[in-house]
């Protein structure tokens, strides 16, 4: 039992405690009332009772639960038993007053009184799980109506004042139930978006590091190779040898992109770019210097790996210009044709990083064979 109730959330927990409150009334409200009923009735009449009672508790339960489950969203709008919940509501209450339309003696009301309060406690206790709370609001004041034309005043009023304070405290309640259970599904589709977050983050450091590391180690293992081809042995196992080095810093980029701690300098992306590029036989220039740090250098770091990238990937190129005012990176190379030019997954990426700041990335080929990258930080 503990278990079952443990493995619950809050919310489920609530939204029992919610449904008890209604369905204990069910149980506990009418045997007092018929208790009170039995000396001022027959036994045939009280077994009658008893039994239109217990009919008219199971269709309350019934509504009350279909009225909950309209109310948070989970199902239709029970329109048809409504209905006849209505209808039956009238016909025990008319048929009460009917059969007992005089106090007996020595008493101010009628054992009809008595059955009109049961029925509409019971009625106001399952319509405030329906209705809206204008219409159980009215709801209440005709069932104090037909008491105040059918009881004594004193007994009425108190009747009416009780039926509305059944409705605040009911659709309060269904409130708050409802309040619950938006909080609970907001937590839900915060953590599930703080997921999404993380995956996003994973494939743009991902793609980041991966893509230029692994275009350096393509473009180092082909020279090798090209070297051992024209017998220049020491040469080739030297860019072997930094081929090696490569891998070993992606694994431990890796490691911090995996972590979630894997930052971008600024100063150290800019020296390994001119390296870089000019392995590759671009002549690569860098203008202006870095006088920032935090997270605009590590955003721009990222800007100048994701645009060494893209010249290495596609780009024939052979000059490649990064310049540097204030907070303000400009990145200009040649060898690009303008029909393959897209806007990937790479500069979509940067774009978010950027945008994070309060940033702005543009990407733009220029007549003949150029391209701009620009990524501008407040």
């Amino acid at each position: 039992m503990l278990g079952w109730w443990r493995s619950r959330g809050s919310a489920a927990r609530f939204d029992l405690f919610v449904r008890y409150t209604f369905y204990v009334s069910y149980v506990f409200l009418p045997p007092l009332l018929l208790i009170g009923l039995a000396p001022e009735i027959s036994n045939a009449a009280l077994l009658v009772l008893v039994a239109v009672v217990l009919t008219y508790v199971v269709l309350s339960f019934r509504l009350a639960h279909l009225g909950i489950e309209y109310h948070l969203g989970r199902g239709p709008f029970p329109r048809t038993l409504l209905t006849a919940y209505l209808i039956a509501t009238c016909a025990v209450l008319a048929a009460g007053e009917l059969t007992y339309p005089d106090p007996l003696p020595g008493k101010p009301d009628s054992p009809g009184d008595g059955i009109s309060v049961i029925f509409l406690i019971l009625a106001i206790t399952t319509l405030s799980a329906v209705l809206r709370p204008r219409y159980v609001v009215l709801a209440a004041a005709v069932g104090g109506v037909w008491m105040l034309l059918t009881a004594p005043p004193g007994h009425a009023l108190f009747i009416s004042i009780m039926l509305q304070f059944l409705v605040v405290a009911f659709r309060s309640t269904l409130w708050m139930l409802a309040i619950v259970w938006e909080l609970d599904r907001s937590r839900d589709v915060r953590a599930n978006l703080a997921v999404a977050e993380e995956r996003l983050r994973f494939a743009r450091d991902l793609h980041d590091v991966v893509g230029r590391n692994l275009s350096a180690v393509a473009l180092k293992a082909d020279l090798a190779a090209q070297l051992a081809r024209r017998g220049r042995s020491p040469a080739a196992v030297d860019e072997m040898l930094e081929v090696r080095q490569i891998a070993q810093d992606s694994l431990d980029e890796l490691r911090a992109v995996v972590s979630g701690y894997r930052t971008a300098d600024l100063s150290v992306e800019l020296a390994g770019a001119r390296s870089l590029l000019a392995s590759a036989g671009i002549d690569c220039r860098v203008i202006g210097d870095v006088t920032f740090d935090g997270e605009p250098a590590g955003a721009l770091g990222w800007a100048v790996r994701e645009g060494v990238t893209n010249v290495l990937r596609h780009s024939e190129a052979t000059t490649c210009t990064i310049t540097l005012r204030g907070k303000v990176l400009t990145m200009t190379n040649d060898g690009v044709s303008l029909d393959a030019f897209r806007f990937g997954s790479g500069l979509t990426g940067l774009h978010e990083r950027v945008a994070a700041l309060g940033g702005s990335v543009t990407a733009t080929p220029e007549a003949p064979n150029r391209f701009v990258l620009t990524v501008e930080l407040p």
